[in-house]
């Protein structure tokens, strides 16, 4: 994404929410607007240091000119959340892009089950908070390694409704049973979770032991498995410029095509934001995102080209 599309957005407040998460609630420049957003939406954050990373927004769609993120100082920060909790202060202006959404929420559902682990909960707070709004059948279930580490609980318990907290040390340190709660949830109803991998991976197994069908998910982060898994130089070709590249093994086909000077959408380079999505006119993509459903990827009709290499080629995009 390019400079001149993102917004200016001011940082309004910082507040501290749980143990090592704050939320970050922000208003556009004077004379300047935000778009409306859908619940499961999230922006990108241009860092002053370079950086990309994208937060879930977790305020109400019907917020006017107002967002807000909860981020977590993770442990395991390459920059991104180290920066946000040291550096941002109120008033400070952070370039963002406009909303984005890969978690759509089927607002029409008859019943919707929500299931969150940790800083996972800050879309499906917005879920929820949606779905109690329209008067829908909504059950949700947080799961935090302890209370001091749940965030927006307060906020949660103000909607009220039918929302179960799970708590890991109140539960002799097991985690929460997936496939005994999502056994008794009918079986059309809409599934979502967001959350750690693990239990990613564990809600996965459970929806299908479960047969649940209407399963949707989002990820913080890439299997390391996959992301880790041998790279492969590929031949790329352009459809609409007609131009053909040798990608090497060591560089991924997003940054290529940038080198390259063609003007492609990108955002975290990570596989998990969205943005570089790109149609696959021939060929077969290694996909190694965290955003397709696995029908997407087995269709082969598109691909993020930040992350994702190529099986079989040379393999022709949509650009």
């Amino acid at each position: 994404m390019s400079s001149k599309d993102l917004l200016q957005a001011q940082v309004r407040t910082l507040r501290y929410e749980a143990e090592g998460i704050i939320s970050i609630e922000m208003m556009p420049i004077p004379g300047a607007h935000f778009p409306r957003f859908d619940a499961g939406s999230h922006i990108d954050f241009h860092l002053p240091n370079g950086l990309i990373r994208n937060y879930s927004l977790l305020n109400s769609p019907d917020d006017n000119d107002r967002y807000v993120v909860g981020v977590l100082a993770d442990r395991q920060s390459r920059g991104g959340s180290r920066y946000v909790h040291e550096q941002f202060r109120c008033g400070m202006v952070v370039p963002i892009s406009a909303p984005r959404n890969n978690f759509t929420l089927d607002e029409s559902a008859s019943q919707t089950v929500l299931v969150a682990g940790g800083i996972g909960i800050t879309p499906i707070l917005c879920m929820y908070r949606r779905l109690r709004a329209l008067g829908r059948d909504v059950r949700l279930a947080y799961c935090a390694r302890t209370r001091s580490h749940a965030a927006f609980s307060d906020e949660l318990r103000a909607i009220g409704g039918d929302i179960h907290f799970h708590f890991d040390d109140e539960n002799g340190g097991s985690p929460f049973n997936l496939l005994n709660y999502l056994s008794k949830q009918p079986g059309d109803a809409h599934v979502y979770c967001c959350g750690p991998s693990v239990m990613i991976s564990a809600f996965e197994k459970a929806c299908e032991a479960a047969n649940l069908k209407n399963v949707h998910i989002e990820r913080f982060s890439i299997d390391p498995v996959v992301q880790s898994a041998p790279k492969a130089g590929c031949t790329v070709q352009l459809a609409k410029s007609g131009k053909t590249f040798e990608v090497q093994a060591d560089k991924t086909i997003l940054d290529a095509l940038l080198e390259a000077g063609i003007d492609v959408e990108f955002g975290c380079k990570e596989g998990i934001c969205g943005a570089c999505e790109t149609n696959v006119l021939s060929g077969c993509p290694d996909h190694r995102d965290g955003v397709l459903s696995q029908a997407e990827k087995d269709s082969n009709k598109v691909m993020m080209i930040c992350v994702s290499r190529v099986k079989s080629g040379p393999i022709v995009l949509d650009l």
